[in-house]
């Protein structure tokens, strides 16, 4: 802990002219959505952000937060042996103990569905501190689709004290499940916030991208998906890659070996396909203004693209973003080599189909989110405390 975070959080008891919000980030899209968050908490008069980061996607964590002007105050260091998801709840757990304990925080907040994010509001829960659950709310109805974050989400759910949810569909799935409606609130979705915040910017185009007349921007990392799932899907895109000559293919691996080998051994040799390690955030943004398509599991990418103008094909069975797939921008496509070597060329073929799902669309959030999220917050948090009601 560095001397400024200790005075803070001195300053935060004694007086309480401040509280402490203790923010956790696991991986990458955490970072992302998370940062304007963060920000706009460091922006505040009544908070101020404690951010603690899990060590999961460190190096690319730490890139995504310095986007938005963000340190953290604290680095976990989880030393895994085997990378089961077992093995990352109990150390994520016995280290959140901790934390807390040492911390001292007035809430918690986490953004999503990762393990660490249900170990996190389990951990708050137990702790009792008030956990805050940013985009939460989604759903399929399926528990082990997607596998694991179905249940992480539904965890969050069961342990949050508010719940910000990215859509009023959200937000109905939460009212359904028994969540109180003062507890809820919808705010839009903070990777919007992000998004457009860096897109406004005049960004290069990230190394090796395809100088093709059309670029998928594409990726595949899901659980569920590794092994013949994802292989399939990969072998999907390299048939319609060879199918039409003027199409390239930008594919932004993911760090486990089960997403990355398959794609460098499917897609790596071919002359239009470009296979490359994880990216800042940036270099995604200016990757997604130059795409054609976006071909993903992503849940990040089907709520980012639409807003660009970008076409998306979903390589699930499932989706838990139905918005965007009602606005006729998302397409669920599923992992069947078939399926998607074909919708790839019904874009290619048809430009009238391309033209309806090209048009840009915001069922995600108008880059407001972060702000609706603390001002909600600080309603709920300050109440017991005199002095910064009457601030």
């Amino acid at each position: 802990m560095n001397e400024l975070t200790n005075l803070m959080k001195s300053e935060s008891r004694l007086t309480k002219s401040k509280l402490c919000c203790l923010c956790i980030v696991g991986t990458r899209p955490e970072a992302i959505k998370m940062g304007p968050v963060i920000a706009e908490l460091n922006r505040s008069d009544w908070a101020f952000p404690y951010v603690v980061t899990t060590g999961q996607h460190a190096d690319v964590v730490e890139g995504a937060l310095k986007d938005f002007g963000v340190v953290p105050s604290r680095r976990l260091d989880l030393e895994r042996r085997n990378g089961s998801l077992n093995e990352l709840f109990g150390k994520v757990m016995a280290e959140m103990d901790r934390v807390i304990e040492e911390v001292r925080p007035d809430c918690v907040i986490a953004q999503g569905d990762t393990t660490s994010v249900a170990v996190v509001s389990l951990a708050a829960f137990h702790m009792n501190v008030p956990f805050m659950h940013i985009e939460a709310g989604l759903r399929t109805g399926k528990l082990n689709d997607p596998y694991p974050e179905e249940l992480n989400r539904r965890i969050a759910g069961l342990t949050a004290a508010m719940h910000f949810a990215p859509t009023s569909a959200s937000l109905n799935n939460l009212l359904r499940e028994g969540v109180a409606p003062d507890d809820c609130l919808v705010t839009g979705n903070t990777g919007i916030d992000a998004l457009l915040q860096t897109a406004a910017h005049k960004l290069p185009a990230p190394k090796g991208f395809p100088n093709l007349p059309r670029v998928i921007l594409a990726t595949a990392h899901r659980r569920e998906s590794f092994g013949a799932p994802i292989e399939n899907a990969l072998r999907g895109i390299r048939t319609a890659v060879d199918r039409h000559d003027d199409l390239g293919v930008f594919f932004v691996s993911h760090p486990n070996p089960k997403a990355h080998e398959p794609a460098r051994r499917i897609l790596g040799d071919h002359p239009r396909i470009v296979v490359t390690d994880a990216i800042e955030y940036a270099d995604m943004v200016a990757a997604l203004k130059r795409s054609w398509i976006v071909v993903t599991d992503s849940g990040g990418l089907q709520e980012e693209a639409p807003a660009l103008g970008k076409p998306v094909l979903v390589l699930r069975n499932t989706t838990e973003r139905p918005e965007a797939v009602r606005a006729g921008a998302v397409r669920v496509v599923g992992t069947n080599s078939a399926a998607v070597s074909s919708a790839i060329s019904q874009l290619c073929d048809d430009p009238a189909l391309y033209a309806r799902m090209s048009v840009p669309v915001f069922p995600y959030g108008d880059g407001q989110a972060a702000k609706r999220i603390v001002a909600a917050m600080r309603a709920r948090l300050v109440r017991a405390i005199p002095a910064l009601s009457a601030a």
